[in-house]
């Protein structure tokens, strides 16, 4: 038996940040009372006309040109014909022949080396409606449907099969959310199935160009999930294949609690589902002025930002990729090095404390309590050695707790004691008072310093400077 190599693609589809839905005025506010956002044109009641979503195809357009794809003149919106209760026209409008975008790709480095896998098409469509089951899916005696997310605007974004494991599938996913959303064109919550992704998965002899028999996976609602589905599904097929079983195409559902995947349906063709142009939309037309304007409007994109983090800012790698992760956290992120300018000291405080903080409060960078520039000035105050690093974290508590202004919090702790007079006086008198330690240190004994440092912090309320009461204290001890 040759070895075995297995082949994923990805389709994603991604709910874009519209107000209103793709062919109609109904809106699009996620955790509405169910079949409250309905109208007869999203319900696919007759005599109704669907009109373009002009912000959609912009958004879509926007997508396009970040993942280098060509943008067609000229598409086709067509009707996808299905029955299933959630779709109450029975049909759901989409490209197919003619979509509005081909050929692209996203590159991102993974273990060291760039893998670049390519886009295949880029089109617009419109969700189905919700079924909400009395149980599990496998299990369930009834369904209710909510029709509020039927006829939402979607994109989809098919690659090619060029993904060759679970661990590339989900940096795939990871980068194409991050481009998404720092496009503004989605909000990228897999929780809440605005970034959905199917994939399609076989296995193959290496060095074999042909493709095998695929399983569609869906029903994977994190990247955690969809790695372990691949997993999953990848051994399943190979130990398929090594057995001399037939694999079969078909659509599988991925189960989290069992952690395996379950077959649903054998899978459809695209001539199950009758694909023709609807003909209550024109061709869509896409002026190249648009696109041109379109394109001038890109933000820095994800990849890009990385790599000018690493060199402007002399972080590491890692340090760049957290704080990219989103377009407020990197704004953030330099809006605090222009109040502090050492970098690497930002990235430590934003990386480890304030989105320690707010993961843990189940907050955004957008909620933070701590504006980046009272951020940047508290640390200043430590650069210059107004407070301490100890003190510095209980500064960090009072702003994050009141968003004070470090400033204020100094004037009335009373920052850091540099004077050399007072601290000489203060290890004077507890040095004068503890004759044991000191005779231990002057005999050899260094963990005595310790103590004598541990002594004058507990007296000053470790206001004192470290490094003042360090000089000090060696210089008293040592009989200066």
């Amino acid at each position: 038996m040759p070895e075995l190599e297995a082949v994923i693609g990805l389709e994603v589809h991604a709910e874009l940040l519209t107000r209103s839905k793709m062919f109609c005025g109904c809106s699009t506010k996620f955790g509405e009372p169910p079949n409250t956002q309905t109208c007869p044109i999203c319900l696919g009641m007759p005599g109704v006309l669907p009109v373009i979503n002009r912000r959609a195809v912009e958004c879509a357009i926007k997508t396009a040109l970040a993942l280098h794809c060509s943008v067609a003149r000229r598409s086709i919106f067509a009707r996808k014909n299905y029955y299933y209760p959630d779709l109450p026209k029975a049909y759901q409008i989409s490209q197919y022949e003619l979509p509005l975008s081909e050929r692209g790709f996203i590159a991102f480095m993974l273990d060291g080396t760039e893998k670049r896998v390519g886009i295949h098409r880029i089109h617009l469509e419109e969700d189905a409606g919700k079924l909400v089951h009395a149980g599990t899916l496998e299990e369930s005696e009834s369904s209710l449907v909510d029709y509020n997310r039927c006829g939402l605007p979607l994109m989809e974004i098919v690659s090619e099969p060029d993904i060759r494991s679970p661990e590339e599938a989900a940096e795939y996913l990871r980068q194409l959310r991050a481009i998404l959303v720092f496009l503004g064109v989605c909000d990228g919550n897999m929780e809440e199935g605005s970034f959905r992704c199917d994939a399609n998965v076989s296995v193959r002899p290496v060095g074999e160009q042909k493709l095998g028999v695929k399983a569609e996976v869906k029903n994977m609602n994190s990247f955690k999930n969809v790695q372990k589905a691949l997993e999953y599904e990848i051994r399943r097929q190979i130990k398929a294949v090594k057995e001399g079983e037939d694999l079969i195409q078909e659509t599988r559902l991925w189960n989290a609690d069992q952690e395996i995947t379950l077959s649903m349906r054998s899978k459809e063709f695209a001539h199950d589902y009758r694909y023709f142009p609807d003909p209550d939309l024109l061709p869509l037309v896409v002026e190249q002025t648009w696109v041109d304007e379109i394109r001038r409007s890109l933000p820095e994109l994800p990849e890009a930002k990385r790599a000018r983090f690493v060199r402007e800012y002399e972080i590491p790698e890692y340090d760049a990729g957290v704080l990219t992760a989103s377009q407020e956290l990197a704004a953030y992120y330099e809006a605090c090095v222009r109040a502090h300018r050492d970098p690497k000291v930002v990235s430590n405080w934003v990386m480890v404390e304030l989105l320690g903080r707010l993961n843990k409060d189940g907050k955004e960078i957008a909620q933070s309590p701590i504006s980046p520039e009272r951020l940047g000035a508290m640390l200043d105050l430590v650069a210059k050695g107004a407070i301490s690093g100890k003190m510095a974290k209980e500064f960090f508590d009072t702003m994050y707790a009141s968003g004070a202004d470090p400033a204020e919090i100094l004037k009335k702790s009373g920052g850091q004691i540099t004077d050399t007079a007072q601290v000489e006086g203060i290890i004077a008198e507890i040095v004068a008072a503890h004759p044991g330690p000191l005779a231990e240190y002057r005999g050899g004994k260094e963990s005595a310093f310790n103590f004598f440092v541990g002594q004058v912090m507990k007296a000053t309320k470790g206001k004192a400077n470290p490094k003042l009461v360090t000089e000090i204290l060696k210089k008293i001890l040592q009989g200066g």
